[in-house]
């Protein structure tokens, strides 16, 4: 499990302004369920989706998304990982193939995975509510924003200690939501 706690470049829980969200949102709760949703909700609904808010920042680290206050899907994701481990909660990265908003071609869709006592793994999804997206927190129940739908769509069960390379490789190269957005990465598979 100590993959899923450590700081990274990323995932950057060490850094002065995440720790202190961490803080103030684990608040009085001892139960690690409760500070999960806690930083769960707080993300969900405070940091705005960059492609939503047309933002013209990229953030990729923890830190930066909790400084401009917005993020890709993926960024989001770096943030609520950073809050959960901050708070000694382990934390990974999951991964989700969905159909463009355009409907043209794939994209990846970030997420997370929080390990639960007497439950174990449970996925989230930090994106934000908009008309189609109604993620929540409510295990073992899980309610992504997204269910999968279509052809070629499909889950990623893997939980990431750390970002996926081609997820950072586009957040470090395109700058502002126009130029993410006609960049958003995607993966090609193979099923046999």
């Amino acid at each position: 499990m100590r993959k899923y706690l450590r700081a990274t470049d990323i995932i950057d829980w060490d850094h002065p302004a995440v720790l202190e969200q961490a803080r103030v949102l684990k608040g009085d709760f001892a139960d690690p369920v409760e500070i999960a949703k806690a930083c769960f909700e707080w993300v969900r609904d405070n940091i705005k989706h960059s492609g939503d808010c047309k933002a013209e920042v990229t953030t990729v680290k923890a830190s930066e998304v909790l400084e401009h206050g917005t993020g890709w899907c993926f960024a989001k994701s770096h943030l609520l990982a950073a809050l959960l481990r901050a708070n000694d909660i382990p934390a990974g990265l999951c991964y989700q193939r969905l159909r463009r908003d355009d409907g043209k071609g794939f994209t990846l869709h970030g997420l997370n995975a929080v390990f639960l006592p007497e439950i174990g793994w449970y996925r989230i999804d930090s994106r934000g509510q908009r008309p189609g997206c109604d993620a929540q927190f409510c295990p073992p129940r899980e309610k992504l924003a997204f269910p999968i739908a279509e052809e070629g769509e499909m889950d990623f069960m893997e939980i990431w200690p750390d970002p996926s390379p081609v997820v950072v490789e586009c957040l470090e190269s395109y700058k502002g939501w126009e130029a993410v957005a006609l960049n958003l990465p995607d993966i090609a598979f193979i099923v046999e």
